[in-house]
């Protein structure tokens, strides 16, 4: 049974997949406010100027029109129609100007020709329009053209967002994705809407050991200013987690694994989804990614994987208007989030019990943890499992080990580990 219902992530998508982001401005901050009605999001205001490590908060953006007449009178690149169209940062220009002066202001794919591709230039001035190479193809080349952005670039600020789920412990999980692009499905809102469900699950754990950090901010520029505000306690608390992208297809499940490569977080991550009995692969850390490429840099070096569903880069409809609506399945969006909650619960099961019965082993029979009979007939899978459980967690040995050990799903020995613990014959 779905935890989540596939209807209402579809409802949250239709109502963000219009709006204009970017790393500031105003389309930013009104996709918080529908995300904040599914998680309570904390927002913070990063001012242009600010230094933040080895980078400096931008001006910020907005735009609310912008378009190309074309000799015959023919609108085209038309924002209203697809937010796209206008390169990320555009300066404001109302000019006219010649096809040869023009096409120097002209994006195409021609590899995809019926695409749109997404263009930005954050830190350079300039602007620029994006349309298909098709309709690039049928431009004439003689005549005057009418070209307009309506945008505004000044001091403003950054915008990002957390929420802190407290747990019994100081020790946290860090569940991280970006807002910042335009209208893009599973490089854009495939991530943080699977963050803000997951939130929801996650919130229902009884008695939680971890807390629970969970980080919405602009790719790059956004990651780096909640770091830089808050190193301190990221260094101090986190103990692992995830970056969440790319995770809205219904393709062969990817994990990429933290710098570390053998932290606890990568051990979760392969050991749920070696169980999963889903298609999947694992793929080493490398610093071209998401924002694990800043949780993952020396200084910080967390343990910070990421599951995907279309790794960024190797789907052919990255980065362009082709990565719709229809290149996502709400139910695989479901499924995402119902293997990140899994490794969650992984993490939440893997202590390192202790036996409390050092000298031999307990008397099982006294505890009803035996069977009534023995002898001849072969030892039950589960009775065998107790005893297995029983000796080898030890302190020293994590309930993780113990799974890898023996080859068993510690979701599916999640009842065992809690029998033993009301019976006390192990203890956290």
């Amino acid at each position: 049974m779905q935890l989540i219902n596939p209807k209402e992530i579809e409802k949250y998508f239709d109502e963000l997949w219009p709006i204009c982001r970017s790393i500031t401005g105003n389309g930013l901050r009104k996709s918080f406010d529908i995300l904040s009605e599914i998680i309570p999001l904390k927002l913070t205001e990063v001012p242009t100027g600010t230094n933040v490590f080895d980078w400096v908060i931008p001006n910020e953006w907005n735009i609310t029109n912008a378009y190309i007449i074309t000799p015959e009178g023919k609108k085209i690149a038309d924002f209203a129609l697809n937010n796209l169209h206008v390169v990320g940062y555009s300066e404001p220009v109302n000019c006219e100007l010649s096809y040869d002066d023009l096409v120097q202001h002209i994006y195409t794919l021609p590899r995809l020709p019926d695409a749109i591709p997404y263009i930005t230039s954050y830190y350079k001035k300039k602007w620029g329009f994006c349309i298909s190479q098709n309709e690039f193809n049928t431009l004439p080349k003689q005549g005057t053209y009418k070209v307009v952005i309506e945008s505004e670039l000044k001091p403003g600020s950054l915008t990002y967002g957390e929420y802190i789920l407290n747990g019994e412990s100081e020790d946290e999980i860090l569940v991280s994705s970006y807002l910042c692009h335009p209208s893009m499905a599973n490089n854009e809102l495939s991530g943080p809407l699977t963050l803000s469900f997951l939130y929801k699950l996650i919130a229902a754990i009884p008695n939680r050991k971890y807390t629970y950090r969970f980080v919405i901010a602009p790719e790059t520029i956004g990651t780096i200013a909640y770091l830089s505000e808050n190193k301190n306690d990221i260094l101090k608390h986190v103990k692992g987690g995830f970056v969440l992208t790319c995770c809205g297809t219904d393709r062969p499940f990817v994990y990429k694994k933290s710098r570390q490569s053998v932290s606890q977080t990568d051990l979760i991550a392969e050991h749920i989804l070696k169980h999963s009995k889903k298609p999947y692969s694992i793929i080493d850390f490398d610093p071209i990614g998401s924002d694990e490429r800043q949780y993952c840099s020396p200084g910080f070096n967390l343990a910070i994987g990421s599951v995907m569903r279309s790794k960024y880069h190797e789907y052919v409809e990255y980065h362009t208007s082709l990565d719709n609506k229809n290149l996502i399945s709400f139910d695989a969006l479901v499924d995402t989030i119902e293997m990140y909650l899994k490794m969650i619960q992984a993490f939440e099961l893997n202590h390192n019990y202790k036996n409390t019965i050092q000298f031999c082993e307990p008397n099982m029979g006294k505890r009803n943890l035996y069977e009534d009979l023995s002898g001849a007939l072969v030892m039950p899978n589960q009775l065998s499992t107790r005893m297995r459980l029983i000796n080898y967690l030890d302190g020293k040995n994590s309930l993780l080990d113990f799974c890898e050990k023996y080859n068993l799903s510690i979701l599916e020995i999640r009842d065992e580990i809690e029998l033993l613990l009301l019976k006390e014959v192990i203890k956290k």
